[in-house]
């Protein structure tokens, strides 16, 4: 459809149902986090969102209703139970997880939580099962849904035998995201290229409470060959809202988090992933990646975010609907209305995707000229809204120091 037409009107919310967004990671998810409070937010949604410090810039949106208070090193009991006590500051709200950690814990304590909020009730334990690396590989034979082959190493021994029979390069993967690695700046997915790198990802990833390393085969191609679903589930599993999209650039910058992305529609894809909820009887918001493989022309499922993921604005419908707007229609008794995607609509992380670019100019592979064509047409940014400034120029009073002494830091390289 051109964006040209005459779009449908928004479907009718209802505004005296609030949104909670919740996440337990420290520091992370906070452009996603401010993307839910605008988005609701515009159409009179009063979203609260839980913030780990008065200082971080998403939380200052004037669309947003309040931040509140939630200790993430809390056991999961005691987090749910901090959790019940803020009913009365804001009703019996929408509960929307952004992270795996508070995703599993709403989910496996999502009976008591009912008495309290509204949330999409999945089968249970299929949260931990779909962010379980280990646990989706098994899934995903199970359904006939193609995916990398997979190899889970005990220890170092296992990890070199495994990694000759894969052949370099290989995938190394933090396969449960939520135990805590040896270096808490590990990466959660890194690409070794070679035994010493190899050693080295382990050594940093792995984790001292459970063995959590993943050895993935690896899929020839760049960010341009990994595609992103994002949908929303209703009963049953059937996809209420479902969009597909590609990765320009990501944080990698060759793995992890969209920086760069444009919606674009690929019915294999789709229909990968909606055979995948319908399996599970997947109930919520879901972000799942791909990548294409280009030697046997197939889409293998690498990820799974049993919720929402960050670069969900990406995905607008031509009445407007998003993933959280679905959801939100759901939860309140309102039908969710078909909707189109809007075909080629671009999204940025700003600070994330500069500090991308930056790597990758370093190192060559990106020049001036194409960096420039890649940011035309952008629709919708991360951080910048000019009806909405304050959490941007605080996003750059946070950021311009940081980036500021990485790049000093090169120029004495």
């Amino acid at each position: 459809m051109s964006r040209t037409r005459r779009r449908p009107p928004a479907p009718a919310v209802d505004t005296s149902t609030p949104i909670l967004v919740l996440r337990r990671s420290v520091g992370s998810f906070q452009r996603c986090a401010l993307a839910v409070i605008r988005s609701a937010g515009r159409l009179g949604i009063p979203v609260f969102s839980v913030r780990h410090n008065d200082s971080e810039p998403a939380t200052r949106s004037r669309y947003a209703a309040g931040a509140l208070d939630l200790d993430p090193d809390a056991p999961a009991g005691e987090w749910i139970e901090a959790l019940i006590a803020l009913r009365p500051r804001v009703g019996r709200a929408i509960l929307l997880p952004i992270d795996d950690e508070a995703a599993i814990a709403v989910s496996e304590h999502q009976d008591r939580l009912a008495e309290h909020y509204l949330l999409a009730a999945a089968p249970p334990g299929i949260q931990r099962r779909l962010a379980s690396k280990r646990e989706l590989w098994d899934l995903c034979r199970e359904l006939d849904v193609p995916i990398p082959r997979c190899t889970f190493p005990a220890d170092e021994s296992e990890l070199r035998e495994q990694a000759a029979e894969h052949g370099y390069p290989v995938v190394v993967k933090r396969a449960e995201s939520w135990l805590p690695p040896r270096d808490e700046h590990a990466p959660r997915v890194s690409i070794a290229h070679s035994p010493e790198q190899l050693l080295d990802a382990y050594r940093r990833m792995e984790s001292d409470v459970s063995p959590q390393i993943l050895l993935q085969e690896y899929v020839p191609g760049g960010s341009e060959a990994v595609w992103t679903f994002d949908g929303y589930a209703g009963a049953g599993g059937e996809c209420l809202c479902a969009f597909t999209g590609r990765r320009l650039r990501q944080q990698g910058p060759r793995t992890g988090q969209t920086t760069l992305g444009i919606c674009s529609r690929n019915e294999a894809v789709a229909d990968i992933a909606q055979r995948l909820l319908r399996g599970v009887e997947y109930r919520g918001v879901v972000d799942i990646g791909f990548h294409y493989d280009r030697r046997d022309g197939s889409y293998k499922l690498f990820d799974v975010n049993p919720r929402l993921g960050s670069s969900f604005r990406m995905f607008v419908g031509d009445n407007g609907l998003d993933v959280v707007r679905a959801l939100h229609l759901d939860l309140t008794g309102r039908p969710v209305p078909r909707s189109t995607a809007t075909e080629g609509r671009k999204w940025i992380d700003e600070p994330s995707d500069l500090w991308t670019s930056l790597k990758l100019a370093r190192e060559g592979s990106l020049g001036m000229r194409a960096w420039s064509r890649s940011l035309r047409g952008i629709d919708e940014t991360a951080w910048w809204a000019a009806d909405d400034p304050i959490p941007f120029l605080g996003m750059i009073a946070q950021a311009v120091p940081h980036v500021a002494g990485i790049v000093t830091g090169w120029g004495r390289r």
